[in-house]
């Protein structure tokens, strides 16, 4: 069952898929988040912490399959995976409007608009599914993202204050937005 239809992009001479996570993609997807937590601070992970083996992946994915507010996307590179989001909702009555987005790209495939497309295509089928909210946190420190989450109409809700401890030994602050679609 396919949640999004693939989309092909060609970007700095670098072509890549845009399509829906299917079980056979779960090691490379292990493998993939493993090597990201160890490139940027951006993320909750010190690497090796809240390791996800294939297995897991495996059942991530089958459940976001079947569940009609998840949504999980992978940037595909020649048969590698570059990078990957996922959109992940509630079944409680009361927030079952809303999802939450995360995404992370490979060190080596940043620069060629993948988070953004990533972003983009969750964004259309939020849209399309009838979802009326999505949000998000963000480092504070991490500009590019906050500027691209802006552009595509999130706005600051709040801040949670010395949220994270990074390797500079100082406290950063954690940005939580929101994307409301009337």
């Amino acid at each position: 069952m396919m949640k999004v239809n693939p989309k092909e992009f060609y970007i700095h001479d670098l072509r890549y898929v845009i399509r829906s996570a299917q079980e056979e993609d779960a090691n490379n997807l292990s493998e993939v988040r493993l090597q990201i937590d160890g490139e940027t601070e951006n993320l909750d992970r010190e690497q090796g912490e809240g390791y996800i083996d294939e297995i897991g992946f495996k059942q991530l994915i089958k459940d976001d399959t079947n569940s009609s507010n998840n949504l999980f996307l992978v940037a595909e590179v020649n048969g590698r995976i570059a990078g990957f989001s996922r959109c992940e909702g509630t079944q409680l009555k009361r927030m079952a409007h809303k999802v939450e987005f995360g995404v992370c790209v490979l060190k080596e495939f940043w620069g060629y608009g993948i988070g953004k497309n990533l972003l983009k295509e969750s964004i259309d089928w939020a849209d399309s599914t009838g979802i009326k909210k999505i949000t998000l946190n963000v480092l504070e420190t991490n500009e590019k993202a906050i500027m691209l989450y802006k552009k595509y109409g999130f706005e600051v809700e709040g801040i949670l204050k010395k949220d994270k401890l990074l390797s500079d030994g100082k406290f950063y602050n954690t940005i939580i937005m929101g994307r409301f679609n009337e």
